[in-house]
């Protein structure tokens, strides 16, 4: 394995061997902002597993910036067994591109924007839509590349409730996060395989119909402690505790 201090940066596909080109955006952020030169070294991602270790062996600077490379080493980093997919509402302001950064670094696989009830934003159909979903995925490639993941997470289409409760009967196991009940997260037995829903509410919480219709599909809500976070921090949170509950850190 490479050094991991080793910046990382997305190409649309990365050689086994021999040479390879970086250009565009990846390229000018490489040669403008991180300023590397010729005899340093990068990471190159496909974001689907597929990693290279390379050396510079010349910067082109400017508009359009290319960085010409050797391939030292390459491999592929599977998937994890168990996969965690988060329903994340939307929320407003800046905070539902802050949940989709924390839950990126904190290794989540899948996330797919729920449009719930209490949601004060709403993702309208059409270019507003369109550019809030160009964010969050904008935000994701970043957050994945600083935290040097070789897979960056699947964004879909934003989501209805009926949609959600469709994808949690797919699913091995669907957690809904919720501060008003019972049982906690650590009282589940959780899969070592498979896949997980993990679902995060809007600031003014999850309704009652909405809670009905996702335990009706299955799922099984849970708090994660004493005190009520954020839907900005949730599912980072949660994610930290499903990594230590289950093989997904060994």
């Amino acid at each position: 394995m490479p050094d991991t201090t080793l910046p990382v940066f997305l190409a649309a596909s990365v050689p086994t061997s021999g040479h390879a080109v970086l250009d565009g955006e990846e390229a000018r952020h490489a040669a403008t902002v991180r300023r590397l030169r010729a005899g340093e070294r990068l990471v190159l991602s496909d974001g689907a597993g597929a990693m290279a270790r390379c050396v510079v062996d010349a910067v082109q600077p400017g508009r359009d910036a290319a960085l010409t490379l050797t391939v030292e080493e390459s491999w592929t980093e599977e998937p994890p067994a168990l996969r965690i997919h988060l329903a994340q509402a939307l929320a407003k302001g800046d905070r539902g591109e802050l949940a989709v950064e924390l839950a990126t670094e904190a290794g989540v696989d899948a996330i797919v924007p729920w449009r719930a009830a209490r949601s004060v934003t709403k993702w309208e159909d059409g270019p507003r839509g369109d550019k809030a979903l160009a964010r969050w995925r904008t935000t994701a490639r970043a957050a994945a590349k600083q935290a040097r993941r070789a897979h960056v997470p699947d964004i879909t289409e934003p989501a209805t409730t009926t949609e959600l409760a469709g994808l949690a009967t797919t699913m091995s196991l669907t957690i809904v996060l919720e501060s008003d009940v019972p049982d906690r997260l650590t009282d589940l037995t959780l899969p070592d395989t498979g896949d997980i829903l993990l679902v995060v509410g809007p600031e003014g919480g999850i309704t009652d119909e909405e809670l009905r219709t996702l335990c009706e599909a299955g799922a099984q809500a849970v708090r994660l402690g004493t005190t009520v976070l954020r839907t900005s921090t949730a599912a980072a949170v949660a994610l930290g505790a499903i990594g230590a509950l289950t093989t997904r850190w060994q």
